[in-house]
């Protein structure tokens, strides 16, 4: 085998680890960035944005939070900081730090035209942080909470359509978690608990897809305690609800028919 090669890759190798130790030794030894060296607000303001548009994350966090304490409250500029603050924290994965910051702009400055690029951004910071629906759902209520604050501010904004169809995702997470924990009490037996559940997914999330199976189960637990009232007005309201449903019909059967009053 033809070895002469060896050497030179061997050298390159060197090279170049060599190279990788000098950089990374460079990195080490410059200064970390430090806001408070700027004397002025519109100095601190323009490194602010040029670390922003560079995707430099850290230090434009770090410019824009002195910034939020550094300018005055009637600085035409201020909303802006804190949306690009809450941008910069969410690019760092920050998600409930980012979420605050978005609120604060609200919070301060309810009639903002930033306002509603931050209700959106605050609901899908929120909605990172709720990761399935067998989690506790604080951050995904929060996230609805945000969304549909949204839609009350711009209804026909630029985020309506991205906003409905996280509340669509969001609501049907939410039935899901509360399905499966009155499914769970339904497998023990523990129908008048089971029954609490399946009724709160129909009553509040009457339009998820997780709502049929919702009805089913409940069917299935008034069933189990001859609760035959309750089923049967189950029944009715499968069937408005889902009246081509197959699987309605074969639990319900066809709606009784109503005898015509006999006439006078």
């Amino acid at each position: 085998m033809n070895t002469t090669h060896r050497p030179r890759v061997k050298g390159l190798m060197t090279f170049r680890r060599t190279l990788a130790a000098v950089l990374l030794a460079a990195a080490a030894c410059k200064p970390a960035f430090d806001p408070k060296v700027y004397p002025t607000t519109d100095k601190l303001y323009e490194v602010a944005m040029a670390k922003y548009k560079a995707r430099n994350w850290e230090d434009a966090s770090k410019a824009f939070e002195k910034l939020t304490t550094d300018m005055g409250i009637r600085d035409p500029r201020l909303p802006s900081v804190y949306f690009y603050l809450g941008q910069s924290q969410e690019k760092q994965g920050m998600h409930l730090l980012a979420a605050t910051t978005f609120n604060r702009l609200v919070d301060a400055f309810p009639q903002d035209t930033l306002v509603d690029d931050a209700l959106f951004y605050s609901g899908r910071s929120y909605e990172k942080l709720w990761r399935k629906p067998a989690l506790d759902a604080q951050y995904g209520q929060s996230a609805l909470t945000a969304y549909e604050s949204l839609l009350s501010f711009s209804p026909d904004g630029p985020y309506t359509a991205r906003a409905k169809a996280s509340i669509a995702k969001l609501d049907n997470w939410l039935a899901i978690k509360d399905f499966d924990t009155g499914y769970l009490y339904l497998k023990r037996k523990a129908y008048d608990s089971a029954i609490i559940y399946f009724k709160d997914v129909i009553r509040l999330h009457p339009n998820a897809p997780k709502t049929r199976e919702a009805y089913l189960r409940l069917l299935e637990a008034y069933r189990a305690i001859k609760y035959a009232d309750d089923a049967r007005d189950t029944c009715d309201a499968m069937r408005k609800a889902y009246p081509s449903d197959r699987e309605v019909r074969e639990a319900c059967g066809a709606a009784p028919v109503v005898a015509a009053p006999n006439p006078a």
